[in-house]
C-alpha cells in the first residue's frame, strides 16, 4: 500500500432519505445512503487525507442542492476539499446562473455532466453544450468526461473543439473489459493522450469487468496503457466508491493500483496518488 496519505479524486456521497437518485433502481446492492462514516469503514487503515466528491447523477434540477449538501458534509469533515458538481451545460450560455451559484459555495473545483447516459451520440457536441463547456475556464474549473468506450470519438471531438478547457477523463474511458475488448479503446486513448489539455482518472476499472470473476491481471493492461500514454504527470487515482462495491472492495482497488506502479519511483507514485489531483482540482497543498 502507499507509504504516504493519498488523495481520492472520485468519491460519491449520497443520502437516499434526502434526495432521489433514479439510477440506483438498477443497482439495488448500493441503493442506500453512503456518507463519510461509511467511507471510513470501507477504507480501513488506508490513509486518505483529501477527498474530491464527484456528482452522483441526482434527480434532475437538484444539482445545486446536492453541492450544498456536500458543503455541509465538508464542514464536519475537512478531508472533503473539492466538489466536481453537476451543471446542465446543454443550457448553453444560460448555464452561467448555475455556475455562478456553484462558485458561490466555495468548494466546487470542477464540473461534470454525464454523457454516458445520453441516447444522442453527439449530445456533447451540440452547440449549446459546447458553449456551456467553454464557460468553465472563467471559473478555473476542468470538465470531467464520463463516457462509455463507444462514446470516446465524440469525447475526443469535444476536446478538440474546446482547446482552452482542461478535461479529466473519468474511469479511463470505461473500456469493454468484460468482453475482453482492447480496440478501438486503446487507439482512442493514444489520441486523447496526445491532447495536452486532458488528464486521465485511474478509477472505475473493476466495474467494467465481470463483477464476480475479474482478476487484477485482467485489469492491469488497461491501467498500464493509460499510465504509459498519459504519463504520471497526467494521471490521478480515484476510488469511485461506493460504485466500486458493485465489483470489489476499496482496499483491494488501492492495492491493485499500488501493485501496478510498485516499480515506479516514489515521486511518480505520489503524482498518481496525490499531486495530479491537487494540481488539477486546485486543492490546498
Amino acid at each position: 500500500m502507499p507509504s504516504f496519505p493519498i488523495v481520492d479524486s472520485h468519491v460519491h456521497f449520497y443520502d437516499t432519505k434526502r434526495f432521489a437518485y433514479p439510477w440506483l433502481s438498477g443497482a439495488p446492492s448500493i441503493a442506500h445512503s453512503y456518507l463519510p462514516s461509511d467511507f471510513d469503514r470501507a477504507r480501513g487503515d488506508i490513509f486518505v487525507d483529501k477527498i474530491v466528491f464527484a456528482e452522483v447523477d441526482i434527480e434532475e434540477g437538484r444539482n445545486i442542492d446536492e453541492a450544498r449538501f456536500i458543503v455541509e458534509l465538508a464542514a464536519a469533515d475537512p478531508r472533503i476539499q473539492g466538489i466536481v458538481a453537476c451543471a446542465r451545460l446543454e443550457r448553453g450560455p444560460a448555464v452561467a446562473e448555475e455556475l455562478d451559484a456553484l462558485a458561490a459555495l466555495g468548494k466546487v473545483r470542477g464540473v461534470r455532466r454525464l454523457i454516458q447516459t445520453q441516447p444522442d451520440p453527439e449530445f456533447c457536441l451540440r452547440p449549446e453544450f459546447l458553449a456551456g463547456v467553454r464557460l468553465l475556464p472563467q471559473y478555473g474549473w476542468p470538465f470531467d468526461i464520463c463516457v462509455l468506450h463507444h462514446q470516446l470519438p465524440a469525447a475526443m471531438e469535444l476536446v478538440r473543439r474546446c482547446p482552452e478547457v482542461e478535461f479529466v477523463l473519468d474511469h479511463i474511458g470505461k473500456p469493454g473489459i468484460r468482453a475482453g475488448l482492447r480496440e478501438p479503446w486503446q487507439s482512442e486513448i493514444n489520441e486523447l493522450a496526445r491532447m495536452p489539455n486532458v488528464v486521465c482518472k485511474i478509477s472505475g476499472v473493476a466495474t467494467e469487468a465481470d463483477h464476480s470473476h475479474w482478476t487484477r491481471e485482467q485489469l492491469r493492461p488497461y491501467i498500464e496503457h493509460c499510465i504509459e500514454r498519459f504519463g504520471f504527470n497526467r494521471v490521478m487515482f480515484g476510488g469511485d466508491w461506493p460504485v466500486l462495491e458493485l465489483a470489489g472492495k476499496y482496499r483491494d482497488w488501492v492495492g491493485i493500483v499500488d501493485w501496478i506502479v510498485a516499480t515506479a519511483e516514489k515521486g511518480e507514485q505520489r503524482k498518481l496518488f496525490r499531486d495530479t489531483a491537487i494540481r488539477v482540482y486546485r486543492l490546498p497543498p
